[in-house]
């Protein structure tokens, strides 16, 4: 499993989301896209680093940007997940059945843990990989000011 590499065709996904959507990356042709993979809901990284995206929403807007949040959990997991967040406009993907299909599409499935890296993805509105960080040690909360410097400069 190699892990996805700017200039790479972003692999196109349908996953359920938090709203019971159904959501493809195809759906924001000639929109950004930030791919934002955490490894578990419910842990407080992840919470962070989800509620940093929600946060920041009017900014990946005016960036022509679509964020998204994924992890290997269920869609009922990330259904309540999400309300505990009070997620108003950001959607988390259960990237859940077949077990974290689309982060191994991506190289950044963890094979003996079942989940996720921590990562951050960028697909222009091309469908083409811009950015690609990966968060070592997992326990780290992605940079968003880092992200959106990737996001102005794509």
């Amino acid at each position: 499993m190699r892990l996805i590499a700017v200039g790479d065709h972003a692999p196109d996904f349908s996953l359920q989301d938090n709203n019971d959507k159904i959501v493809s990356l195809s759906d924001f042709k000639g929109k950004k896209v930030l791919l934002s993979w955490h490894p578990l809901a419910w842990t407080p990284v992840c919470t962070d680093q989800m509620r940093a995206l929600e946060t920041h929403w009017d900014i990946f807007e005016k960036l022509n940007t679509v964020p998204l949040g994924f992890s290997v959990d269920s869609q009922p997991c990330k259904k309540v997940w999400g309300t505990a967040l009070v997620l108003k406009r950001l959607s988390i993907l259960a990237d859940f059945w077949p077990n974290g299909k689309v982060a191994k599409d991506y190289g950044i499935f963890i094979e003996d843990k079942g989940i996720s890296e921590r990562a951050n993805i960028i697909v222009n509105e091309n469908g083409i990989v811009s950015w690609v960080k990966v968060y070592r040690p997992m326990s780290q909360l992605p940079d968003l000011n880092e992200v959106i410097q990737a996001l102005s400069n794509s």
